[in-house]
């Protein structure tokens, strides 16, 4: 009994001893927040962005932000839905070859990128409400590598589509009348290969997943060093966290509604169009209807015959 008091007492003394040295900075070396991956710099809590960050992300208005983009975007769907409903074509008329095999595995690789990092991303936003701990580690863990999918389709997405994603006058066009979906009566729109709709999901995805893979590596490597940041606009490392904290959670809350957009329109809003993308072809009526300048575009280059629906619809110029 004595022993043990005595090894507890001694423990004590040792622990003791080696708490006045932590507080004494003895042992700094030791420790992971003094070794050589640690923030330096760590400016006022009023500096730069400091207050932004601590304001928007102190009251949580990335997570409720996401959380109201979220719901809003299915409430309006599910009145869509509900009340214009879905568009149907002829499944059992011609088809348009639309996507080579290529095409249809880079946009799998980022397809698959996309669904990942989406959910995981909203899940470390609401990282509290899921416990924390391991799972929302795992999270984490998965949005780093659907972020590195994301990453190598990204030069053969803007290669591939780049130049027939450029915006047209028609767009304006489409847009006025959102493509037609508010409608049930089916009439050609004014769109080529890609609507104004998809133009602009492209370009989010290829811009803003850019940024967010920039500001993403930023808050993952903490241990990087940011000479020019800090040469050219006076900011510090912290400060470029913060900076890319509140920029990634923007873009983030804007690509996730863009991709359910995408979903809707691809899944529930047009009978069948997912199609497209899995066996690379796409309805002759579809093609007519919604991409009628491509429609257009195939005839005269002599890739596809006049459609039998020109006699049912009108022909636009």
């Amino acid at each position: 009994m004595k022993k043990l008091l005595l090894f507890l007492v001694s423990a004590c003394v040792m622990l003791g001893a080696n708490g006045a040295n932590q507080l004494e900075g003895t042992n700094q070396g030791m420790s992971p927040i003094w070794d050589d991956n640690r923030l330096v710099g760590i400016d006022r809590y009023d500096s730069y962005f400091g207050s932004l960050w601590t304001y928007l992300q102190g009251n949580d208005y990335f997570s409720y932000g996401v959380a109201i983009a979220i719901i809003a975007v299915l409430v309006a769907f599910s009145a869509h839905y509900m009340v214009v409903g879905p568009k149907h074509f002829d499944h059992h008329s011609g088809k348009v070859y639309a996507f080579s095999k290529y095409v249809r595995l880079v946009h799998l690789i980022a397809a698959i990128s996309w669904v990942i990092l989406v959910p995981t991303g909203v899940i470390m936003m609401w990282g509290d409400l899921f416990g924390g701990g391991f799972f929302v580690r795992l999270m984490k863990n998965l949005h780093g590598i659907a972020t590195i999918l994301f990453a190598i389709s990204i030069v053969p997405m803007f290669l591939m589509w780049g130049k027939r994603m450029l915006l047209s006058l028609y767009d304006i066009k489409w847009m006025m009348i959102v493509g037609g979906y508010l409608s049930k009566i089916k009439n050609p729109v004014p769109a080529g290969k890609f609507n104004a709709g998809q133009k602009a999901w492209f370009w989010v995805a290829m811009l803003g997943g850019f940024v967010m893979i920039l500001t993403g590596a930023a808050m993952y490597f903490l241990n990087f060093n940011t000479p020019v940041l800090s040469s050219v606009f006076g900011l510090t490392q912290v400060e470029v966290l913060r900076l890319a904290a509140i920029v990634h959670n923007i873009i983030g809350i804007v690509c996730a509604v863009f991709l359910l957009v995408h979903i809707y329109m691809a899944v529930f809003a047009i009978k069948g169009a997912i199609h497209s993308i899995i066996t690379g072809y796409k309805e002759e009526e579809e093609v007519y209807i919604l991409h009628h300048y491509w429609y257009q575009e195939l005839v005269k280059n002599g890739l596809m015959k006049p459609s039998k629906f020109e006699v049912s619809y009108t022909n636009l110029k």
